[in-house]
Formats: structure tokens, sequence, C-alpha cells
């Protein structure tokens, strides 16, 4: 079965950076597209940034330019460079893959399996 394990969540300051990592596992990682969500409290899971297949990219307007979303097939493992960090940044970090083989599904239909998530929480 899919699992995916993010890490590297934590706690940073305005203008700080954080690298997170989702080791994926139970299924052929380079052959499906994978993604980053997040959630703060009281708001609805974001879809912010997508991989495809072919490392085709997808950066939501709130991350564009900050945040760069990159695979490694070989190592099994989606990577989230997060640089120039916003209060507003803090939520609850999910990597995703898509349901799909070889294409990223609709934007926003959630067709994803989820992991347990890493907190990222950016002070003022």
């Amino acid at each position: 079965q899919v699992q995916l394990v993010e890490s590297g969540g934590g706690s940073v300051q305005a203008g700080g950076s954080l690298r997170l990592s989702c080791a994926a596992s139970g299924y052929t990682f380079s052959s499906y597209c994978m993604g980053w969500f997040r959630q703060a409290p009281g708001k609805e899971r974001e879809e912010f940034a997508t991989i495809s297949t072919s490392n085709g990219a997808y950066y939501a307007d709130s991350v564009k330019g900050r945040f760069t979303i990159s695979r490694d097939n070989a190592k099994n493992t989606l990577y989230l460079q997060m640089n120039s960090l916003k209060p507003e940044d803090t939520a609850m970090y999910y990597c995703a893959a898509a349901r799909l083989l070889w294409s990223c599904p609709a934007r926003n239909s959630g067709n994803f399996y989820w992991g347990q998530g890493t907190q990222v929480t950016v002070s003022s």
C-alpha cells in the first residue's frame, strides 16, 4: 500500500527557510504525480504545489517564487524547499501522491493519497 512519510517541519522566524522531505513507498514513485498541500487551523486544505512525472511544476500564487518542489525518483523522495517564510505559511503540511497513473489530477480534485503531515510554524 502507498505510504508517505513527511519530515523536516519545525518552527522558524519569518524570512527563514525550511526543507521538507517525503519518503514514499509501496508503489512506483516515478510513475505518479506528487504534490504538497497544507491546512491551517480553521481553513480548507490548500493544494499549493505539484510536480508531474516529467518534472513539470505547478505553484499556487501564495507560494510562487518562494517555494520549490522537486523529486528524486532514485530515492523515492519528494522535497519542498521553502524560502522567505511568512507567518501565514503556518500550517500542517502534507505530502500527496496522485491516485492516477502518470497524470496529475485536476486542480483541487483531492484525488490523492495523503501522508500524516508535518507542522510548520512561522513566527513574526
